[in-house]
């Protein structure tokens, strides 16, 4: 199939930064441009140095927003440049589904549409958007060739909510490797003792202010690390501005150097998970893999991404009793099986081979 042509649309851009398709993109790329010619788009703004291919890959750069409501015009601008001159288009989200049923009758490039979780559910946004993004995930999920679920509950809501079949094919995470402490230590002085850490978009729906609060409340004698994206928005600003003076609380900014950031994760005594919506969630993901015992909000998503096997709360309540009782806890045969179960189901290889594969069914 190295003669295909395939376009990867509706992503910021690789070489990646943060954000679970910029991450699944790049790792792909590893596998990908072996069977087929590769384009990316890639969002100008981001990329001030233009690399004109990268991993194998040709990179395109549109001078569009490729988040928030722009990404509407972003992708459907991606789509009209690519379906006239490509084998297939992987569409990362369904902002520009709009465009899919005008496109059809004059594309030979069979369009696969990754879905992205239920992402008109998302607090964040408005009534009109959610309406939108729904309509948006009808047409994509009707028009698509083929439909990709990251997880089985997504698969599910798809066959129930549509009564089409999709593709079930979830991140991979061994990218991520454990980082050992002394290196850091001036910098971070809390890697020598326990602390809880979690990584996350600073978002209603990831349940951050929850977890703030439950930490302001308990006195656990370990201090809480989050890493998020505090200034992109009033709420973060609100809650960097509530919580960043709380002493057994620690704040950080978005960190883009993995090694940087694999340290904090792969060094704290649980990883504290509070996505509430979405699928199968990138940085879950890397935590089973890099060992870490988790503590996850009690949604289907994360229960099946991580198989039942790590611990759960559903409310405020529940969150604040792990917390008191979080020295106590098993961590020991959680690491072991979730680590097991990462390395089974979530390597790149794998994950890559399954991307391949539903290609060629097309």
């Amino acid at each position: 199939m190295i003669n295909k042509k395939l376009a990867i649309l509706g992503i910021v851009g690789v070489p990646s930064n943060y954000g679970g398709f910029e991450t699944l993109v790049d790792n792909l790329l590893d596998h990908l441009p072996k069977f087929f010619e590769v384009t990316v788009f890639c969002e100008s703004k981001s990329y001030p140095d233009k690399l004109e291919s990268y991993k194998g890959a040709k990179l395109v750069y549109l001078n569009k927003k490729a988040n928030g409501a722009q990404s509407i015009i972003y992708d459907s601008v991606s789509l009209l440049k690519s379906y006239k001159n490509q084998d297939f288009i992987l569409l990362l989200g369904v902002s520009g589904a709009i465009m899919i049923p005008l496109l059809m009758p004059f594309t030979k490039a069979k369009i696969i549409t990754h879905i992205d979780g239920l992402e008109w559910k998302r607090d964040k946004w408005g009534w009109f958007a959610k309406k939108f993004l729904k309509f948006s995930e009808s047409l994509a999920v009707k028009y698509s060739d083929g439909v990709v679920a990251d997880n089985k509950h997504i698969q599910e809501y798809i066959t129930s909510e549509y009564g089409k079949d999709s593709f079930l094919i979830a991140y991979g995470a061994n990218h991520v490797s454990p980082v050992e402490p002394d290196s850091y230590r001036k910098k971070f002085s809390f890697l020598d003792s326990p602390y809880v850490f979690t990584v996350c978009r600073i978002e209603p729906e990831n349940n951050v202010e929850m977890q703030l609060r439950a930490f302001k409340e308990c006195e656990i004698g370990m201090p809480y690390v989050v890493v998020g994206n505090w200034n992109a928005n009033d709420y973060g600003m609100k809650l960097y501005h509530e919580y960043s003076k709380v002493k057994n609380i620690i704040l950080y900014n978005p960190i883009y150097e993995m090694e940087e950031l694999n340290v904090l994760r792969s060094n704290c005594f649980f990883y504290l998970h509070g996505h509430s919506a979405g699928g199968t969630n990138p940085s879950l993901v890397e935590a089973m893999y890099l060992r870490l015992p988790v503590i996850a909000y009690g949604v289907n998503y994360n229960k099946e991404t991580t198989f039942g096997k790590a611990l759960y709360f559903n409310d405020f309540e529940e969150l604040k009793t792990l917390l008191l009782q979080i020295r106590e806890l098993d961590r020991d045969q959680m690491m072991e099986d979730l680590a097991k179960l990462a390395k089974k189901n979530y390597s790149w290889k794998a994950i890559s081979k399954k991307y391949v594969k539903m290609f060629e069914l097309f």
